[in-house]
């Protein structure tokens, strides 16, 4: 009698595992097609453009030798032309300005006073290109940088690719402040099935104080800044109705370290598509942008999204 129960118990927990993992396949995305070529670490700087002035080369660098929408890390170096020793100790500036069809300027988060590393001879700092070239304008990077006590400039177009790699995404969007902010995926570059340290940069455009005509470019009128003491809320998702919006455990929500840079934990449980679904605050608490998400398990239901999200595929 009683191992015909045992019988009976095992068969129906067993058709219960049946119905969650046949909820957990039917109809999934082909993620591994979608994904395409499997995603480069990028580990390696290469050269994106080069310009001269003045008896001056100035190298551009980026990882892969190429900007992506999204965060770039950026390399200058800068060479005397006749003698091609290292310009070293200088100050160097690097403003990029996108120019709509329209005619219209504007520009993305950026360092615009670059750190000089010693070591190695070159001039880091970052841009976050907030769209790609193309049909919606070009993009073209404004550099000055001293000699002595001569100032040098000079003037070059770059090309701004699209980012295929989901897990660098980016989103530009207006708090419930009225002020413009840009969120942007720094890494994990490539995630694996565990708990990922998960980094991003959170700017705000620089609403300008003096509206009174400035010379072009004038890097107040494209000034942003780091976001500083705010809170990140994560809660990652997988919203496809195949998998039912389940989450995960032990996930951290970002804050700011002294990099100023926002960190947290994300926790992938398994390859394919995830939503990252953020609520911003503010020092004081309030929200910024976005909503919490319902945590229940609905399979065979898409999952509802925060109005404050980034989409990543793995």
């Amino acid at each position: 009698m009683k191992v015909s129960i045992l019988i009976k118990t095992l068969g129906f927990y067993s058709a219960i595992i049946g119905v969650f993992l046949g909820a957990c396949t039917k109809g999934k995305t082909d993620y591994e097609a979608e994904r395409g070529a499997v995603v480069e670490e990028g580990t390696e700087f290469k050269e994106v453009a080069n310009v001269a002035t003045a008896g001056y080369t100035i190298s551009i660098e980026a990882l892969n030798g190429a900007f992506y929408r999204g965060y770039n890390d950026i390399r200058l170096r800068i060479k005397n032309t006749q003698t091609n020793a290292p310009v070293d100790g200088s100050t160097i500036t690097f403003l990029p300005v996108q120019t709509a069809i329209t005619g219209e300027k504007s520009s993305c988060p950026h360092q615009y006073e670059l750190a000089y590393k010693a070591d190695d001879k070159y001039f880091s700092g970052y841009s976050v290109f907030t769209s790609e070239s193309g049909t919606g304008g070009s993009w073209t990077v404004y550099i000055s940088f001293k000699v002595g006590n001569q100032t040098f400039s000079a003037i070059k177009d770059v090309e701004v690719k699209q980012q295929t790699n989901k897990n660098l995404n980016m989103t530009v969007f207006t708090g419930k402040d009225d002020e413009q902010y840009v969120i942007a995926l720094i890494s994990p570059r490539k995630p694996t099935v565990s708990e990922n340290k998960l980094l991003a940069g959170i700017y705000k455009l620089n609403k300008p104080l003096d509206l009174s005509p400035r010379s072009f470019p004038d890097q107040f009128q494209f000034s942003y800044s780091q976001v500083e003491d705010y809170t990140l809320k994560l809660d990652p998702r997988m919203p496809e109705p195949s998998m039912g919006n389940h989450s995960s455990p032990n996930n951290k929500d970002l804050v700011q370290e002294s990099d100023g840079l926002y960190h947290g934990i994300v926790n992938y449980t398994m390859t394919g598509n995830w939503t990252l679904n953020f609520v911003l605050l503010n020092p004081a608490g309030k929200v910024i942008r976005g909503t919490e998400v319902p945590k229940d398990f609905t399979p065979g239901v898409e999952g509802v999204k925060s109005e404050l999200h980034l989409d990543i595929l793995f």
